[in-house]
């Protein structure tokens, strides 16, 4: 990656032009007028801001912050804005080194444009690869009357319909090589990754056993034992780009359609992880169970329609079997039932393990990895 800033300063020139030279910031108090003046130059020019006010700020993966505007010259820009950073705990060095938040700038920038996806819109970014710290300032969507689950409300089949067809066409724009090479060649294949999940999952096989279903238990001891093989299961079939992670906590609701958030985990994978893990892990369960097979359906004949590879749906029934399983390393921070999680993360999280064990049990993950492997 070409380097952004000079030794001296960190002026940014591909993320967004600067007119004056400054760091770039690492806590939410940074993000003054004069930073985000420059920052915002490259989406509105001559935009001149007056305050900025701290309206929330909180940690999750990243820190996030939501900050109000007022302007000398506003030029279009809104009043209202999301900010994401590193977090600024121990996960810091952790979290800079899985490169998301370069990935998630990157995908705001040069891909979201020219997709058919309801995604917040983009204001501003900046990334420093001396530690890869970065800034993304997007739309706040809360101000717009948008909505971000608390992991109780579920996606309907009505709305699940409408969020595979806007995945098939994000599928179907990349399953070409050449052109995914081109377009996005930066967005890198999934690795087997390090053992974090196992970690987790084995802290909660050890501390929490009772507070798993049987199948989840026995689907991390296989993960835990054999995660490379697991992850040649989840990586078989055609390759395409895919959000990688959306789950509940990962859409939003906008007035019947589905949004999606947080794109730093985007790679190159077969569609099937993307399709399976959000009628697994987004929809209402009820829903997902009485509608699975249709909206898997639906998603085929859209991508027959537009032009994308066959998949036939006993592949691709096969496939959503097996990437069930993936639903419990999707859960490995879940069950480690952190003490000191706030009540609002409680209730997120029982609701993320209820969709993950019915799901293995609903698809008979279990079987199918076994049966795979």
């Amino acid at each position: 990656m070409e380097s952004y800033f000079s030794s001296l300063c960190r002026e940014v020139t591909e993320w967004g032009s600067v007119s004056q030279r400054q760091e770039l910031p690492k806590i939410a108090s940074q993000i003054d007028a004069d930073w985000l003046t420059d920052a915002l130059q490259a989406t509105y020019p001559g935009v001149e801001v007056a305050t900025v006010a701290l309206v929330q700020s909180s940690e999750a993966t990243n820190l996030h912050v939501v900050v109000k505007v007022s302007y000398r010259r506003s030029h279009g820009a809104p009043e209202s804005m999301f900010c994401k950073l590193l977090p600024l705990d121990d996960r810091r060095s952790a979290i800079a080194a899985t490169s998301m938040g370069p990935n998630e700038l990157r995908f705001y920038r040069d891909l979201a444009p020219y997709l058919p996806l309801r995604v917040p819109q983009f204001q501003a970014g900046m990334h420093d690869p001396s530690d890869d710290s970065f800034v993304l300032v997007l739309e706040d969507l809360n101000a717009l009357g948008c909505e971000v689950s608390n992991g109780i409300r579920g996606v309907t089949a009505d709305e699940a319909a409408g969020a595979l067809a806007d995945l098939a066409a994000l599928h179907v724009r990349f399953e070409n090589h050449e052109r995914r090479n081109v377009e996005a060649g930066w967005v890198q294949e999934l690795a087997v990754g390090s053992s974090y999940g196992s970690t987790m999952l084995q802290f909660g096989l050890e501390n929490h056993r009772d507070r798993l279903s049987d199948d989840f238990a026995q689907i991390s001891m296989v993960y835990i034992n054999q995660r490379e093989r697991l992850h040649e299961l989840w990586t078989t079939g055609p390759k395409t780009v895919i959000h990688g992670d959306p789950h509940i906590g990962n859409i939003f609701f906008d007035s019947g359609r589905i949004g999606f958030l947080d794109w730093g985990i985007i790679n190159v994978n077969t569609p099937m992880r993307d399709v399976s893990y959000f009628l697994n892990m987004a929809m209402d369960i009820q829903e997902r169970r009485n509608n699975q097979e249709e909206l898997l359906q639906h998603y085929l004949n859209v991508r027959r329609s537009i032009g994308g590879a066959e998949i036939s749906f006993d592949d691709a029934w096969s496939a959503h079997r097996i990437h069930g399983a993936y639903c419990v390393v999707a859960s490995c921070q879940v069950v480690t039932f952190p003490p000191d999680a706030t009540q609002n993360r409680k209730i997120f999280a029982e609701a993320f393990l209820q969709r993950a064990e019915a799901a293995i049990e609903d698809l008979e993950s279990l079987r199918a990895i076994e049966r795979a492997m």
